[in-house]
C-alpha cells in the first residue's frame, strides 16, 4: 500500500510538468496532500498519539484542505485560467522532468544509507527538482507559488525518510511548511494579487510597499 501511495506521488510530479491549467495545478496540490496523509498514516504509526495526530491534522487540514482552497481562491480572485506555452515548452518541461527522475534515481543509489529509508529520500529529492524546474521554466507567478508548494512537499518527504528514528524532524518540517505557505499565500494574495493582474514575474519590478 506505502509503495502504491509512492507510485501515485511521482505520477502527480510528472503530471505538474505537463498541465497548463491553473486549476489543474490547485487539484494536483490537495491529491498530494491526501497521498501525504496516507504515508504518514503508514510510516509513522509507531509515534505516540499526539505526534501522530499533528501530523494528520497538518496534512489533512492544511496540506489537502486549505491550502488548495486558497488556490482556488487566487484564481477566482486574479481571474487566471492558463499559462501561455507553447507544446514545445511543455514537452522541454516533461523531458526535463524525467531527466530529474532518473538523476534522483542516480544519487539516490549513490548516497545509499542504512539509517535512511531511500525511497523517500529519492521521491522527495524529485518533488524538490520538480518545484525548481516550475519555476524556473513557467514565467507566471502563481505556477512558481506552486513549485514552492512542491518543494515544501519534497521536505516533508525528506522528513519521512528518517521521521520514525527522529519524530523531531517531522515536527520542525511541518512547523515550517506551514510558516512559509502563509507566509507566501499571504503575500501573494495581498500584495500580488491585488496588483498584478497580468500575474507575470516580469512584473514584479513594479510593485511598491
Amino acid at each position: 500500500m506505502l509503495l502504491s501511495l509512492i507510485i501515485l506521488y511521482v505520477i502527480s510530479l510528472v503530471y505538474v510538468a505537463m498541465v497548463e491549467r491553473f486549476r489543474s495545478y490547485a487539484t494536483i496540490i490537495a491529491f498530494q496532500g491526501w497521498i501525504l496523509l496516507g504515508i504518514a498514516l503508514l510510516r509513522l504509526h509507531s509515534l505516540n498519539w499526539v505526534e501522530l495526530s499533528f501530523v494528520i491534522l497538518e496534512t489533512l487540514i492544511f496540506k489537502a484542505v486549505i491550502v488548495p482552497a486558497i488556490l482556488m481562491r487566487v484564481i477566482k480572485q486574479t481571474k487566471i485560467n492558463r499559462i501561455n506555452t507553447s507544446g514545445r515548452s511543455q514537452f522541454n518541461s516533461l523531458m526535463l522532468s524525467f531527466a530529474a527522475l532518473v538523476a534522483s534515481a542516480i544519487t539516490t543509489y549513490y548516497v545509499a544509507d542504512s539509517s535512511v529509508h531511500m525511497i523517500f529520500f529519492g521521491v522527495a529529492l524529485y518533488a524538490l527538482l520538480s518545484g525548481l524546474i516550475l519555476i524556473v521554466l513557467r514565467s507566471r507567478i502563481f505556477t512558481h507559488m506552486v513549485g514552492f508548494l512542491v518543494i515544501e512537499n519534497g521536505v516533508f518527504l525528506f522528513s519521512m525518510a528518517i521521521g520514525v528514528e527522529m519524530p523531531i524532524l517531522i515536527n520542525a518540517a511541518i512547523m515550517l511548511d506551514i510558516l512559509m505557505s502563509v507566509l507566501m499565500l499571504g503575500l501573494f494574495m495581498t500584495k500580488v494579487g491585488s496588483q498584478i493582474h497580468t500575474d507575470s514575474s516580469d512584473s514584479l519590478t513594479h510593485v511598491k510597499d
